[in-house]
Protein backbone atom coordinates (compact mmCIF):
# COMPACT_ATOMS: atom_id res chain seq x y z
CA UNK A 1 0.00 0.00 0.00
CA UNK A 2 1.71 3.55 -0.97
CA UNK A 3 2.21 6.35 1.76
CA UNK A 4 -0.01 8.79 2.95
CA UNK A 5 2.16 11.54 1.15
CA UNK A 6 4.36 9.66 -1.75
CA UNK A 7 3.58 10.42 -5.06
CA UNK A 8 1.48 8.67 -7.32
CA UNK A 9 3.44 6.29 -9.63
CA UNK A 10 4.31 7.08 -12.99
CA UNK A 11 1.25 7.07 -15.62
CA UNK A 12 3.81 6.66 -18.23
CA UNK A 13 4.24 3.09 -17.98
CA UNK A 14 -0.23 2.72 -18.22
CA UNK A 15 1.03 4.30 -21.33
CA UNK A 16 -0.79 7.88 -20.50
CA UNK A 17 0.95 10.57 -21.25
CA UNK A 18 2.48 12.90 -18.20
CA UNK A 19 3.33 16.57 -18.83
CA UNK A 20 6.19 18.13 -17.43
CA UNK A 21 4.84 20.26 -15.18
CA UNK A 22 3.20 16.96 -13.40
CA UNK A 23 6.55 14.96 -13.10
CA UNK A 24 7.60 18.96 -11.38
CA UNK A 25 4.86 18.65 -9.00
CA UNK A 26 5.54 14.57 -8.40
CA UNK A 27 9.42 15.69 -7.79
CA UNK A 28 8.44 18.64 -5.39
CA UNK A 29 6.26 16.13 -3.61
CA UNK A 30 8.98 14.04 -2.97
CA UNK A 31 11.91 16.20 -2.35
CA UNK A 32 8.96 18.06 1.18
CA UNK A 33 8.69 14.54 2.18
CA UNK A 34 12.60 13.30 2.63
CA UNK A 35 14.48 16.24 2.71
CA UNK A 36 14.93 16.72 6.73
CA UNK A 37 14.83 13.19 7.24
CA UNK A 38 17.72 11.13 8.19
CA UNK A 39 18.76 9.01 4.83
CA UNK A 40 16.00 10.15 2.63
CA UNK A 41 18.25 10.60 -0.14
CA UNK A 42 18.24 7.30 -0.84
CA UNK A 43 14.05 6.47 -0.60
CA UNK A 44 13.77 10.22 -2.45
CA UNK A 45 15.78 8.77 -5.27
CA UNK A 46 13.86 5.72 -5.69
CA UNK A 47 10.56 7.28 -5.53
CA UNK A 48 11.89 9.89 -8.29
CA UNK A 49 13.27 7.00 -10.40
CA UNK A 50 9.72 5.52 -10.08
CA UNK A 51 8.34 8.70 -11.04
CA UNK A 52 10.14 9.19 -14.16
CA UNK A 53 11.75 6.15 -15.21
CA UNK A 54 15.22 6.96 -14.49
CA UNK A 55 17.03 9.90 -12.88
CA UNK A 56 17.17 12.24 -15.34
CA UNK A 57 19.94 15.37 -14.57
CA UNK A 58 17.40 18.20 -13.71
CA UNK A 59 15.97 16.25 -11.54
CA UNK A 60 19.21 15.27 -9.59
CA UNK A 61 19.88 18.77 -9.49
CA UNK A 62 16.55 19.80 -8.06
CA UNK A 63 16.79 17.07 -5.37
CA UNK A 64 20.34 18.38 -4.84
CA UNK A 65 19.14 22.31 -4.39
CA UNK A 66 16.04 20.71 -2.33
CA UNK A 67 18.26 18.57 0.36
CA UNK A 68 21.05 21.76 0.77
CA UNK A 69 23.70 19.53 -0.87
CA UNK A 70 26.17 19.30 -3.88
CA UNK A 71 25.24 17.96 -6.70
CA UNK A 72 28.19 15.91 -6.99
CA UNK A 73 27.53 14.25 -3.55
CA UNK A 74 23.95 13.18 -5.22
CA UNK A 75 25.39 12.33 -8.55
CA UNK A 76 27.81 10.05 -6.22
CA UNK A 77 25.41 8.43 -4.64
CA UNK A 78 23.14 7.55 -8.28
CA UNK A 79 26.92 6.19 -9.18
CA UNK A 80 27.44 4.27 -6.26
CA UNK A 81 24.12 2.16 -6.70
CA UNK A 82 23.79 -0.11 -9.69
CA UNK A 83 19.93 0.07 -9.02
CA UNK A 84 19.88 3.67 -10.10
CA UNK A 85 19.78 4.81 -13.57
CA UNK A 86 20.62 8.29 -15.53
CA UNK A 87 19.06 7.18 -18.99
CA UNK A 88 15.73 5.32 -19.70
CA UNK A 89 15.61 1.59 -19.33
CA UNK A 90 13.42 -0.40 -21.00
CA UNK A 91 10.34 -2.30 -20.09
CA UNK A 92 12.48 -5.69 -19.89
CA UNK A 93 16.15 -5.13 -17.90
CA UNK A 94 18.09 -7.98 -18.95
CA UNK A 95 21.01 -8.75 -17.08
CA UNK A 96 24.00 -11.23 -17.34
CA UNK A 97 25.56 -12.72 -14.48
CA UNK A 98 29.37 -12.51 -14.73
CA UNK A 99 29.81 -13.92 -11.55
CA UNK A 100 32.85 -16.16 -11.41
CA UNK A 101 30.24 -19.48 -11.78
CA UNK A 102 28.47 -17.88 -15.01
CA UNK A 103 31.03 -16.61 -16.33
CA UNK A 104 33.48 -19.96 -15.97
CA UNK A 105 30.14 -21.81 -17.51
CA UNK A 106 29.84 -19.36 -20.43
CA UNK A 107 28.29 -16.24 -19.05
CA UNK A 108 30.60 -14.77 -21.73
CA UNK A 109 28.98 -16.41 -24.28
CA UNK A 110 25.97 -15.22 -23.47
CA UNK A 111 26.70 -11.83 -23.10
CA UNK A 112 27.93 -11.41 -26.63
CA UNK A 113 25.39 -13.20 -28.02
CA UNK A 114 22.84 -11.06 -26.14
CA UNK A 115 24.71 -7.79 -27.48
CA UNK A 116 24.19 -8.85 -31.05
CA UNK A 117 20.50 -10.25 -30.95
CA UNK A 118 19.64 -6.59 -29.01
CA UNK A 119 22.36 -4.69 -30.90
CA UNK A 120 23.22 -2.90 -28.03
CA UNK A 121 26.10 -3.19 -25.70
CA UNK A 122 25.90 -2.94 -21.87
CA UNK A 123 24.22 -0.10 -20.43
CA UNK A 124 22.35 0.57 -23.64
CA UNK A 125 18.36 0.27 -24.32
CA UNK A 126 17.36 -0.35 -27.55
CA UNK A 127 15.86 2.07 -29.94
CA UNK A 128 11.97 0.95 -29.30
CA UNK A 129 12.85 1.25 -25.64
CA UNK A 130 12.07 -2.73 -24.87
CA UNK A 131 15.08 -3.80 -23.48
CA UNK A 132 18.03 -2.65 -21.78
CA UNK A 133 21.15 -4.75 -20.58
CA UNK A 134 23.42 -4.96 -18.32
CA UNK A 135 25.73 -7.06 -16.35
CA UNK A 136 25.41 -8.78 -13.00
CA UNK A 137 27.81 -9.88 -10.53
CA UNK A 138 25.89 -12.61 -8.69
CA UNK A 139 22.19 -13.67 -8.63
CA UNK A 140 22.81 -16.46 -6.19
CA UNK A 141 22.03 -19.22 -8.33
CA UNK A 142 25.72 -20.57 -9.16
CA UNK A 143 24.38 -24.23 -9.95
CA UNK A 144 21.90 -23.06 -12.52
CA UNK A 145 24.70 -21.09 -14.58
CA UNK A 146 24.88 -19.18 -17.17
CA UNK A 147 22.26 -17.18 -16.00
CA UNK A 148 20.11 -14.17 -16.78
CA UNK A 149 17.93 -12.50 -15.49
CA UNK A 150 15.23 -10.97 -17.01
CA UNK A 151 13.42 -8.12 -14.58
CA UNK A 152 12.53 -10.45 -11.65
CA UNK A 153 12.87 -13.70 -13.62
CA UNK A 154 15.61 -15.76 -13.62
CA UNK A 155 16.15 -18.18 -16.51
CA UNK A 156 19.05 -20.66 -16.24
CA UNK A 157 21.61 -22.42 -17.93
CA UNK A 158 21.17 -20.04 -20.62
CA UNK A 159 22.70 -21.03 -23.98
CA UNK A 160 23.82 -18.16 -26.79
CA UNK A 161 22.43 -19.96 -29.11
CA UNK A 162 19.13 -19.86 -27.87
CA UNK A 163 18.87 -16.07 -26.82
CA UNK A 164 16.38 -15.18 -29.78
CA UNK A 165 14.06 -17.87 -28.17
CA UNK A 166 14.44 -16.51 -24.42
CA UNK A 167 13.66 -12.97 -25.70
CA UNK A 168 10.50 -14.30 -27.76
CA UNK A 169 9.24 -16.15 -25.07
CA UNK A 170 9.16 -13.20 -22.76
CA UNK A 171 7.39 -10.62 -25.04
CA UNK A 172 4.78 -13.58 -25.96
CA UNK A 173 4.30 -14.42 -22.29
CA UNK A 174 3.72 -10.42 -21.87
CA UNK A 175 1.04 -10.54 -24.72
CA UNK A 176 -0.96 -13.18 -22.98
CA UNK A 177 -3.88 -12.20 -21.55
CA UNK A 178 -4.25 -12.52 -18.40
CA UNK A 179 -7.17 -14.47 -17.81
CA UNK A 180 -8.45 -16.61 -20.52
CA UNK A 181 -12.23 -17.11 -21.44
CA UNK A 182 -13.40 -20.67 -21.49
CA UNK A 183 -15.41 -22.03 -25.03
Amino acid sequence: MPKKNAPAPCACQAGEPVSKATLDARLDEVIAEYKDKPGGLIPALQLTQATFGYLPEPALKKISAGFGMPYSEVAGVVSFYSFFTTHPRGKYLVRVCMGTACYVRGGKDVLEAMKKKLAIDVGQTTGDRLFSLEVGRCFGACGMAPVVMINETVHQRVKPARIGDLLNRVLAADEKPATQERP
